[in-house]
């Protein structure tokens, strides 16, 4: 008796949870993104709230909520109703940030429902022309022929493009000077200026300068060559196994109904497979991808892992 009343209980939250996802979103639907507007990720919530907006029939907003490495985006979603009305876009940094900071107003996996993996968007690594490499290789011997004289900028302590550059010193051994700077405009400046020597960079603002000699590309950090610099090697290339790329995804406050969970990400994963916007995100420099919930939650797990190792290597911390 108990075993059918249990399986009658089952089927009342299965068809539930489809009325549910039937009706869901019959009212605006929040967007959070941890990042200024403008920015790259910026732009690819509102690429993805905009198409969502379209195949729901209800508004999907963006609300920037940049700050703290996206520790306030999270904490905000974190926080807010797990009805499915408040969604979250990260990167990479969710991963990093619990080993970064000593405490947390959130668990990067307890306090979320993943939806999917979106994209990935490997970095550069780009070099002054007055530097005397041509390829990782080069860069490395001379690397190790001047420990400690060459600087590397970044767009900041603990930032994916800090911790990339921090990945390579750690698995060949060499010895690079941080320059950590307020984003990546600034440093690409220096850059530029031959004030540093060095960085990994996101492709967008990377690539036209490259195209104009007026930086030399060394190679990518995806497993495989980006679709936006296809004649520029990958890291692994020459360092076998060497992977920093960055990542974006969409979260959801814990205790999201899972058939809300599902409708999201398959209208996500329908989304990313339009020609339009798959080619907007190739020419941004993105590598489109998609996952179901558990893979994305399998995933951040991986990367909180790979990156808690470079984060203890280096020291970085921003508490």
């Amino acid at each position: 008796m108990q075993t059918v009343k249990a399986l009658a209980i089952a089927l009342l939250a299965l068809a539930a949870g489809g009325a549910l996802a039937q009706q869901y979103p019959d009212r605006p639907v929040r967007f959070i993104a941890g990042y200024p507007p403008g920015s790259a990720s910026d732009n690819l919530a509102r690429i993805l709230a905009h198409k969502m907006t379209e195949v729901w029939g209800q508004q999907v907003i963006v609300d920037n909520r940049p700050g703290a490495a996206g520790n306030i985006a999270a904490e905000t979603t974190a926080k807010a109703a797990p009805d499915g009305y408040t969604i979250l876009l990260v990167a990479t940094n969710h991963a990093i940030v619990s080993s970064l900071y000593k405490k947390l107003p959130f668990h990067p996996i307890n306090d979320f429902a993943p939806i999917t993996h979106v994209s990935s968007a490997p970095a550069i690594l780009v070099t002054h022309p007055s530097l005397p490499v041509k390829n990782v290789a080069e860069f490395v011997k001379l690397a190790k022929t001047k420990p400690g004289q060459l600087n590397y900028g970044s767009s900041g302590n603990g930032a994916t493009p800090h911790l990339a550059m921090e990945l390579l010193k750690s698995t060949v051994g060499i010895d690079l000077i941080h320059v950590p700077y307020k984003g990546i405009p600034p440093a690409m400046t220096d850059l530029l200026a031959g004030q540093i020597q060095a960085m990994f960079s996101t492709m967008a603002p990377a690539m036209p300068l490259v195209r104009a000699a007026r930086l030399r590309a060394l190679a990518v950090t995806s497993p495989q060559r980006s679709p936006a610099a296809p004649d520029v090697p990958t890291m692994s290339e020459t360092i076998p196994g060497f992977e920093a790329t960055s990542w974006q995804g969409v979260l959801a406050p814990a205790g999201t109904p899972p058939a809300v969970v599902q409708k999201v990400n398959e209208t996500i994963l329908k989304i990313i497979k339009m020609p339009d916007v798959h080619q907007r995100l190739i020419d941004g420099g993105y590598i489109p991808a998609g996952t179901t919930s558990p893979a994305f939650a399998a995933f951040i797990k991986s990367e909180m892992v790979k990156w808690a190792k470079v984060v203890k290597a280096a020291g970085a911390t921003l508490d």
